[in-house]
């Protein structure tokens, strides 16, 4: 039992590390733009990099950790967050920051790979609950790095926000060389390297014009060239994924009707999530000047986006124990309700700070239980041997959607700037209302989710998902 602590101490210190990287960046944003000497809308790219690099990477890794060895994988990933952090630390220019985040993104490795080894280690009747642990220190990460930016920009520099988890990330890869047992389970085979280059196509074909769409025009021809090669290159990617033997993102999986549904709530509420999370600091630290900003600093505005981290580790953590009595599913619904009602009311009364507070807490509240509920539904859907793979590509559904959601908050505060260079109220009033259309869209998926069925660990488990042949196109 102490090995198994050990396992799941680095395992959560590791996710927690990369999960920091998400948001550690975001209140920064604007001082990094400044310092760099870059616009708004490239400066938004050090955030998107990380998430497309992330999209991409965690299926790969997930695969490629399968043939290696789970343990391997992780202190590869572990390596690429130290490098990435080494390289973003002594940037001096804006094109080899966003190399540096890109390189970072391939440590999205290290979600996949802890829950299969959480899979591989842990007693059968303990892998659902350590899965929704590991779920809520992800969430948790994933906010908290907004509050800790203000004080350590404070102290010292935003570069600083780069040296810091490259030494912890280190010292986590130590450990874990000698903490983290040898994978006892391995898959050979190949990687398919085909999904994995038109993964990455199509998700830059569609990001680079949401994001400058109001620079070149939505008409333009290269708005809609890119967005039509978007299509056809996401249609190749499904076609690829559905005939291939060893699938970056197992489409037999995503027929399940609970998998399905839920993953598409994760693709909406990402977007929702990483579009507060990216822009409501910003937001925040607009000059009191300009009529709607608070003129707050790094840390001032961390401060104001802790209720929301609070309420999402509180609400996270008790989600498992109030299945008792609010199903997953209801959970989930509740969550995206939540999450609407708070981006409304950030579009609508977002002019005195206890107003931002309370919205935000709100939608802690919010994504407290939606990423829990989320991979819970996944879990109790899932033969226990799929869990890790199921877990991760929920996970990575996420991302792919923090990545769309920024690319277009982007665009639409961009397309707003005053005289002065400041963005307008009107794109936050504007990115905040579509925020919560995207999280009532989640509400009516989170609806048609199944109810989830408990399930006994049985021999006969893995005949619950049957084999599926590959659809021949």
């Amino acid at each position: 039992m102490p090995r198994l602590y050990q396992t799941f101490g680095v395992l959560s210190a590791a996710a927690a590390a990369f999960a920091l990287m998400q948001s550690l960046v975001t209140p920064v944003l604007p001082t990094i733009q400044h310092d760099l000497h870059t616009d708004t809308g490239t400066v938004t790219w050090v955030l998107t990099a990380w998430l497309l690099a992330a999209s991409v990477a965690t299926p790969l890794m997930g695969r490629i950790a399968d043939m290696i060895g789970k343990d391997r994988a992780l202190l590869v990933a572990l390596a690429a967050i130290a490098v990435g952090c080494l390289v973003a630390a002594i940037a001096p220019s804006i094109g080899v920051l966003i190399f540096a985040r890109v390189l970072q993104g391939l440590g999205g490795a290290i979600f996949p790979v802890s829950f299969g080894i959480i899979r591989d280690e842990f007693p059968a009747h303990r892998v659902t609950s350590a899965v929704g642990v590991m779920a809520a220190v992800i969430a948790t990460g994933s906010g908290l790095g907004i509050v800790l930016a203000g004080p350590i920009v404070g102290v010292l520099n935003w570069r600083w926000l780069f040296w810091i988890p490259m030494i912890v990330v280190t010292v986590v890869g130590v450990i874990a060389k000698f903490v983290i047992p040898a994978s006892p389970v391995r898959s050979p085979g190949r990687v398919n390297w085909l999904a994995a280059v038109l993964l990455s196509g199509w998700l830059v074909a569609l990001l680079l014009p949401l994001s400058k769409a109001t620079t070149w025009g939505w008409g333009s021809a290269r708005t809609l060239g890119l967005l039509g090669l978007a299509v056809v290159l996401l249609v190749a990617w499904l076609v690829a994924e559905v005939r291939s033997a060893t699938p970056l993102i197992d489409m037999r999986m995503m027929r399940l009707p609970a998998v399905w549904t839920t993953n598409l709530v994760s693709l909406l509420f990402g977007a929702a999530m990483f579009g507060i999370f990216a822009f409501l600091p910003q937001l925040m630290q607009v000059p009191a000047a300009s009529g709607y900003g608070f003129g707050a600093s790094v840390t001032e505005a961390g401060l104001l986006m802790l209720p929301m981290m609070v309420t999402m580790a509180v609400f996270g953590s008790a989600s498992g124990p109030l299945t008792r009595w609010i199903s997953s599913k209801l959970q989930l619904v509740a969550g995206s309700a939540l999450g609407a009602i708070s981006a409304f009311s950030l579009a609508m009364w977002h002019d005195s700070r206890p107003m931002v507070a309370l919205a935000g807490g709100v939608f802690g509240i919010g994504l407290g239980l939606v990423y829990s509920s989320m991979i819970s539904l996944i879990v109790q859907s899932v033969p226990m041997h799929q869990t890790g793979a199921a877990s991760g590509m929920n996970t990575n559904i996420r991302t792919i959607g923090a990545s769309i959601g920024t690319a277009i908050v982007s665009s639409i505060i961009t397309s707003h700037l005053t005289t002065t260079g400041l963005p307008a109220e009107s794109g936050y009033t504007e990115s905040f209302l579509i925020l919560s259309v995207v999280a009532l869209a989640a509400i009516a998926v989170a609806l048609l989710v199944p109810a989830a069925r408990r399930r006994t660990e049985t021999p006969s488990e893995p005949e619950l998902l049957p084999e599926l042949t590959p659809v021949k196109i």
